[in-house]
């Protein structure tokens, strides 16, 4: 076989989508009805009451400080393994290598948690709607399917489907939130309580920190496309960028009508009174109340389809890591393999067994598809994914040092070092406050962030190959 052929069944279709595609990429990935039904009441009875919008734009700052240095290097770094490109680059091919299993291990949970809140979500849609009683688990399997198929197909398909979901979960949130405005009046808005320092820094503010990350998961995702994007080195960094800075605006403004519906001084309370019955009707409520009962329906069902849509879209994300992984010899070659749609299909494929494989034994078991599935993977994925952006920001620095490819001390020196602290600070948080977000039990918190470590380790003794097949040489990198 040519050498030209073997190209072929490899490559990833070139100038696929440009901004608008990458942002409805990341967009649903974060899912933002999920963020606004799941976590919102979490966020303001545990952590700081009416001051939870604020912890929003708290944690956007932190991440534009990231973006900052992970933008400045993907003008110098083939940026389609993501974290791994990053790390390679900065901190050898070993950290790398302990990089790309970090980052596998944090999409695959919170993809695979995803599923399990999923399969509970449509259930329970079919049975009050429909009179239909369908498992959780069957849900899922039919979710696998689909997702397999997209997967599978042209990009542009994918990105699609993601966009039409997407924009109705938008629009409802935004309608929403302007009903408020014009129902409550300008006057009913509080802003110091809910972004002032003091309010910001009440209660637990860790806790409504460590919320506000995990509903931005996904962001640095933009990267990851960057060789199927169109003129990736000015469509990646612009992407990226506009979703920090969009999500993180329109999470703190959609919360902060949350908290303005309730009254500040009402919303905390509301908010734990939700948590002891359905942490979703802290928002449903308002919703009902604000647009009508057929926005309660409609967000019922818009829940359902938000989260299929980050499961696509980590999906998506995953198999172009799979693909790049097999690229650089961490992965059996067969990963690397691409159809007629110069889709990655062998690693749409193994990661759908993967997902399967996974919640199978939940099934079996009789487990909680969201206590236990969902609650526990997705803690497990943003403790990953924190050390992740801990690692990346070191790693800009390390390149930038290194190499002087640019001589900008605040792209390349000042913003990751202050990105890097304040992950740490937010890492702490996470782990001190494991239990909160997982609901799991002592022994159950410290064997899941035992995994972390281990798989890190497991990550370093792999050594990928200096140069991926079919790519150019990179800029100097240590071993």
């Amino acid at each position: 076989m040519s050498n030209a052929q073997v190209q072929h069944q490899t490559d990833l279709k070139r100038n696929a989508f440009g901004v608008p595609g990458i942002l409805f990429f990341v967009l649903s990935a974060q899912a933002p009805l999920t963020s606004i039904v799941g976590a919102a009441a979490l966020a303001v009875a545990l952590g700081d009451g009416a001051g939870a919008p604020g912890a929003y734009l708290v944690v956007g700052v932190v991440i534009v400080l990231f973006a900052v240095g992970f933008t400045t290097i993907t003008r110098h770094v083939d940026t389609r393994g993501g974290f791994f490109a990053v790390i390679k680059a900065g901190l050898g091919r070993r950290a790398g290598s302990g990089g790309s299993a970090l980052a596998l291990l944090s999409y695959n949970a919170i993809q695979i948690a995803m599923y399990g809140l999923f399969g509970a979500s449509l259930s329970g849609l079919l049975s009050r709607h429909a009179g239909i009683s369908v498992p959780w688990w069957a849900c899922v399997a039919g979710a696998i399917a689909v997702v397999w198929f997209l997967g599978s197909r042209k990009i542009e398909l994918g990105a699609r489907v993601l966009a039409v979901l997407v924009a109705f979960e938008l629009l409802l949130l935004a309608g929403f939130a302007v009903g408020v405005v014009v129902t409550k009046g300008w006057s009913a808005l509080d802003v110091p309580a809910s972004f002032g320092p003091k309010a910001v820094l009440a209660g637990a503010p860790g806790v409504a920190i460590m919320f506000a990350i995990a509903s931005m998961f996904g962001f640095e995702s933009t990267a990851i496309y960057s060789g199927e994007a169109k003129d990736p080195r000015r469509t990646v960094p612009r992407a990226t960028y506009i979703a920090v800075v969009l999500i993180a605006v329109f999470l703190a403004f959609l919360t902060w009508t949350l908290v303005c519906f309730y009254g500040a001084g009402q919303a905390q309370e509301a908010a734990r009174t939700a948590l002891q019955a359905d942490p979703a009707s802290f928002a449903v409520t308002p919703l009902n109340s604000v647009l009508g009962e057929w926005a309660g329906t409609a967000a019922d069902v818009l829940l359902s389809t938000s989260l299929f849509a980050g499961i696509l879209s980590f999906h998506n994300m995953i198999t172009r890591y799979f693909h790049t992984m097999a690229g650089h010899s961490l992965f059996p070659p067969v990963l690397e393999r691409t159809n007629r749609h110069q889709a990655p299909a062998a690693a749409s494929l193994a990661q759908s067994l993967l997902a399967a494989v996974v919640v199978l034994p939940f099934a079996a078991a009789g487990m909680d598809p969201v206590n236990q599935l969902f609650s526990w993977l997705s803690g497990l994925a943003v403790a990953t994914l924190v050390v992740l952006y801990t690692l990346t920001s070191a790693a800009v620095i390390g390149y930038f040092r290194r190499t002087r490819a640019e001589r900008n001390l605040w792209t390349t020196l000042l913003a990751p070092v202050l990105s890097a602290v304040l992950m740490l600070g937010i890492l702490s948080q996470v782990v001190r406050n494991f239990g909160v977000l997982t609901g799991g039990s002592a022994t159950t918190v410290w064997l899941l962030l035992a995994i972390v470590p281990v798989v890190f380790a497991a990550g370093l003794l792999r050594s990928p190959r200096t140069v991926p097949r079919g790519a150019p040489a990179p800029a100097t990198e240590p071993a």
